[in-house]
C-alpha cells in the first residue's frame, strides 16, 4: 500500500492561496473577515469594503400610498320615518247650509251597514267624556238586554237579548234590526242627552229622548218612566222611525193624520206658537222623520250661531242632529 505523499511547504502556500481564492469568490471577502477566516488587515478590510459597495443595491423606496379618490356614486336617500296619516279637519259647518227641507238625505238615514259594532265601539272611545253621577263612558257602558219580537213585516226585525252587552253592540243590533243608520242613532243620543260627551245617570235613562214629549213647565220635557233604559230607548227610537217610514201619512184604522210629511208644511221655530215659523217644502222621507221626532226649524238667530245659542225663540234639536252628523261624518246630504 502506496502511503500518501505529504505536499512540501512551497505547494501547502499554493494551496492555502487556491482555498482562500475559492472562499472569496463563493462568499466574499467581508464575509469571510466576519467569520474569522481571513485575518483582518488593511488589505483584506479594503477589499471587501469595496465588495459590499459594488454589491449592495439600493433599497426600492415604498411608494406611498395614492390618496383617495373620492366616490362619485350618488348616496341613498335617507328614507324617511313613516309618519301617522293626518286626520282630514272635521266639515266647516255653516248656518247659511242648513236646508230646512232636507236635513239628511234617506241614503244617509236608513244605511244600516254604514258602521259595525267595532266601528261603533272606536268611535266611542274616541270621543272625548267626562260622565257624571258615577256612571261609565259608553265605552265602558255594558247592560243585560230583553229580547224583543218581530214587529210586522217591513218593520222591525226581532232582538234577541244577551247578558252583559256593550253599548256598541246594542246600538249596532238595533240599527240591524230596524235598518236605521247608526250614525243616526249616534247623533240622536248626543243631541238629545248629550249622551255620548256628557253621561249622566238621567242621560242614560232617557238616552234618545223616546216618550218625552214638550208638554212639561215652560216646555220641559214630560218623559214617561215606562220607557226608561238605554236598550229600550234605543231600540224605541229606531222602531219609530221605521214606523214613520212604513206609515208616513198615518197608521192604518187611525183616524189621525200626520202633521209632517212630504210636501209643503208649516213648521214652528219653537214649542211656543208666538215665535212663528214658516212653510217648510219636505223633500223627502228621512227629514219628515226628523220633524215627527222633533217638530221644530231652527230660527235665524240659531243659525247665526250653529254651535252655540240663538234667541228665546230658538229651538235647536234638528240644527244640532244636522250639525253633529256633518261634524262627525260629513255632509248629511
Amino acid at each position: 500500500m502506496r502511503a500518501p505523499s505529504v505536499p512540501s511547504p512551497a505547494r501547502r502556500r499554493r494551496a492555502h492561496r487556491s482555498t482562500a481564492a475559492s472562499l472569496l469568490a463563493a462568499l466574499g471577502i467581508g464575509a469571510l473577515v466576519a467569520l474569522g477566516a481571513l485575518p483582518t488587515t488593511p488589505a483584506t478590510a479594503a477589499a471587501a469594503s469595496s465588495q459590499l459597495s459594488r454589491t449592495q443595491t439600493t433599497p426600492t423606496p415604498t411608494p406611498s400610498p395614492s390618496p383617495t379618490t373620492p366616490s362619485t356614486a350618488t348616496p341613498k336617500p335617507t328614507k324617511p320615518a313613516p309618519s301617522k296619516p293626518a286626520q282630514p279637519a272635521p266639515p266647516t259647518v255653516r248656518g247659511t247650509d242648513f236646508d230646512p227641507g232636507e236635513i239628511i238625505s234617506d241614503a244617509n238615514f236608513y244605511d244600516a251597514n254604514a258602521m259595525s259594532e267595532a266601528d261603533v265601539q272606536a268611535f266611542f272611545a274616541s270621543q272625548p267624556c267626562t260622565p257624571k253621577d258615577g256612571v261609565p263612558c259608553l265605552a265602558d257602558f255594558r247592560a243585560s238586554t230583553e229580547s224583543v219580537p218581530a214587529a210586522e213585516p217591513g218593520h222591525c226585525e226581532a232582538y234577541r237579548g244577551a247578558v252583559n252587552e256593550s253599548a256598541a253592540r246594542i246600538v249596532a243590533k238595533v240599527a240591524h234590526a230596524c235598518g236605521i243608520n247608526p250614525k243616526v242613532l249616534l247623533v240622536l243620543m248626543q243631541k238629545e242627552q248629550s249622551l255620548i260627551t256628557g253621561p249622566s245617570e238621567y242621560g242614560y235613562a232617557r238616552a234618545m229622548g223616546w216618550g218625552c214629549p214638550d208638554t212639561g213647565p215652560n216646555f220641559s220635557a214630560s218623559c214617561d218612566a215606562d220607557y226608561f233604559g238605554f236598550q229600550n230607548q234605543v231600540y224605541r227610537s229606531a222602531w219609530q222611525f221605521r214606523q214613520y217610514t212604513l206609515y208616513p201619512l198615518n197608521v192604518p184604522g187611525e183616524s189621525y193624520h200626520r202633521a209632517y210629511h212630504l210636501g209643503s208644511v208649516y213648521i214652528q221655530y219653537s214649542p211656543d206658537a208666538a215665535c212663528g215659523g214658516t212653510q217648510v217644502d219636505i223633500r223627502n222621507q228621512a227629514t219628515a222623520n226628523l220633524y215627527l221626532y222633533t217638530p221644530y226649524q231652527p230660527n235665524a238667530a240659531a243659525l247665526a250661531n250653529v254651535s252655540g245659542t240663538g234667541d228665546a225663540c230658538s229651538a235647536y234639536g234638528n240644527r244640532n242632529f244636522w250639525r253633529l252628523y256633518t261634524e262627525w261624518f260629513g255632509p248629511a246630504v
